[in-house]
């Protein structure tokens, strides 16, 4: 399960990264680098909840061990 979570931790990150370089910085808002900033957006939120998840699962772990 670890692995696969940093599995997607990765994918997620380079479609954060190739996004980044598919905006308009000109015109963030614009018509054309909506659908960038969406999903550098939703990357962002993808990393941060596996990353949530990753912290839970040591924690759990280490519950365990003392119970």
């Amino acid at each position: 399960m670890k692995v696969f979570i940093y599995i997607l931790i990765l994918v997620s990150s380079s479609f954060v990264i190739y996004n980044l370089t598919q905006i308009d910085y000109a015109n963030i808002l614009g018509e054309e680098s909506i659908v960038g900033v969406i999903t550098v957006v939703a990357g962002l939120c993808a990393i941060l909840v596996l990353s949530i998840l990753l912290v839970s699962k040591k924690i759990e772990k280490t519950l365990k061990k003392r119970s």
